[in-house]
């Protein structure tokens, strides 16, 4: 508003100076005289400097014409773009006029005006840096690939563009899936442009997916050195690569890089579970015991893991079940109310038959965190213990329907993975896999909906058997129906005819009818048998 008011101000004071001039001059008495080969002519100030005006407009076009002329002349002579050379500011003019429209266009998603208009540009202007990276643009976003193409790679021909049209055609890779073409011109960007981000995290992505471990880590280190990276993430990240390298060596039985490896990114992530694992188990192998357990302790106090349990056990593999669980001790101290060494203490408590010592272990494990291990082993205490096949059934039962436990899961995709791998199997992401806890699916509780009889058999006792009648004429007085013999749920399950209702009716005695309750009073009904099939 204010600047607005100087202009206008501004104006106004130029007007009324102009203004005045004109009528001093036009009020100015006397004449001008021009004397010129004998010859004198007079004007009034006022035509004088129209006069002036006049002459110095004439100038401009003689210049100009004399310019048009020379042009002329050099054509003559052999210089063929003389002439063109001439015209080249109105053509400039028009071209970055095209340009600028073209570019206007594209970002407002006009792909057909867009392409028009850098092809006038194309035309016009004699700059392939700037109308060769515009037209690829425009046919990109009009689904022209081919065209597309071949502009970046008419790009590489130039130093000024060569990196982009590298860039242009990694992109076009990545869409069609080509992934071993994308790397290649990634790893050329890379050498032309080494601290360029984006090229950096392509570059790495590609190595990552196609298990060239040792050249992820040589661009891990040009991350970290570009900045791009914090140096705690590098430095996780090449601990996991170090990982994955002494897990191919171990592959293609290379023992010796692969004890380096592995031990390097234990030194590097000394809390990253995988990586302690295979160290100590790798310098158990070796006889290295202290060191095994001593990589398995700073592990352990950050979080419990089974494979540290197992490469725990694998440093004296042929000991007593009773020595292995004495040895464990100091272990399981270092985490005690940890739901993943309770179940461990559990676990070497029923290997060495100590059935007492596995149930105070486990504690209320299986009521409070109910999990498929920590269900299935309450199963196995109270096996051993000689409880009744129905109780051990029970546990069965519920650990058909319990949450898996903690598994190694995907941060980005929630996919659950048996073991870890550095690479994520459904969305190929890198080190995106954590131990906890995998999100709860709809299935959830459909195994005990499939299983419905057990469940019911389970939840009532035994039913005491009726005293045998030994006088064979007191069967003859009460005349019965013969009824097909029964049969357990597994055989049910089973049968051709699928029809099993009548077989499975002796486990629901208060569904039955009258007749049918009378008539297998006096027979012992069989156990469920489900152990084979949970």
């Amino acid at each position: 508003m204010l600047w607005s008011l100087i202009k206008i101000l501004l104006f106004i004071g130029v007007a009324a100076a102009l203004t005045y001039g004109a009528g001093m001059i036009m009020e100015t008495p006397g004449e001008v005289s021009l004397a010129f080969a004998g010859q004198e002519i007079t004007l009034s100030p006022l035509g004088f400097l129209v006069a002036l005006l006049v002459l110095m407009l004439a100038t401009w076009i003689v210049l100009r014409l004399v310019g048009f002329i020379m042009a002329i002349l050099r054509f003559l002579t052999g210089d063929q773009t003389a002439i063109s050379r001439y015209f080249d500011r109105n053509r400039e003019r028009r071209g970055f006029e095209a340009v600028t429209q073209s570019m206007i266009a594209l970002a407002a998603g006009e792909g057909r005006k867009a392409q028009a208009k850098a092809q006038t540009a194309e035309k016009l202007l004699n700059r392939p840096e700037l109308t060769r990276l515009l037209n690829a643009q425009t046919a990109e976003l009009n689904g022209n690939t081919d065209r597309a193409l071949a502009y970046y790679k008419e790009m590489l021909t130039d130093d000024k563009t060569r990196f982009v049209g590298v860039q242009g055609l990694l992109r076009q890779k990545l869409k069609e899936g080509d992934t071993v073409t994308a790397l290649k011109l990634a790893e050329k960007a890379f050498a032309i442009q080494p601290q360029h981000n984006p090229t950096l995290d392509t570059l790495f992505d590609l190595q990552a997916r196609s298990a060239d471990w040792s050249g992820a880590r040589r661009t891990l280190t040009a991350k970290v050195r570009a900045s791009s990276m914090p140096k705690d993430v590098g430095k996780r990240r090449e601990a996991v690569l170090s990982l994955a390298d002494a897990r191919a060596a171990l592959a293609d039985q290379n023992e010796a890089k692969a004890r380096e490896a592995a031990y390097a990114a234990n030194r590097l992530s000394p809390t990253f579970v995988p990586a302690a694992a295979l160290a100590a188990r790798l310098h158990a192998e070796a006889g290295e015991a202290r060191h095994a357990a001593r990589i398995v302790k700073k592990a352990w106090t950050t979080q419990p893991h089974p494979d540290l349990a197992a490469s725990f056990a694998a440093i004296a593999p042929d000991e007593t079940p009773e020595a292995r669980l004495k040895r464990f001790q100091p272990l399981l101290a270092l985490q005690p109310d940890n739901p993943e060494t309770r179940m461990v203490a559990t676990e070497l408590s029923l290997t060495a038959e100590d059935f007492p010592g596995a149930r105070r272990a486990l504690g209320d494990l299986a009521e409070t965190a109910p999990t498929t291990r920590s269900l299935a082993l309450m199963a196995a205490i109270e096996r051993g213990e000689g409880a009744p096949d129905s109780v051990v059934r029970g546990w069965l039962a519920k650990a058909l329907d319990a949450p898996r436990g903690e598994a190694w899961v995907c941060e980005k995709c929630n996919t659950a993975h048996g073991t870890w791998t550095p690479i994520c199997e459904t969305c190929e992401s890198f080190d995106t896999l954590s131990w906890t806890l995998p999100p709860a699916t709809e299935e959830a509780g459909s195994a005990a909906a499939m299983l419905p009889l057990i469940v019911g058999a389970l939840q009532r006792p035994d039913p005491e058997p009726e005293p045998e009648q030994d006088t064979p004429a007191a069967e003859a007085e009460t005349p019965r129906k013969r009824h097909p013999p029964t049969q357990s749920v597994d055989d049910a399950e089973v049968s051709d005819d699928g029809d099993t209702d009548d077989r499975v009716t002796p486990l629901h005695p208060d569904s039955a009818g009258t007749d049918t309750a009378e008539d297998t009073r006096d027979e012992e009904p069989k156990p469920v048998r489900t152990s084979e099939a949970l």
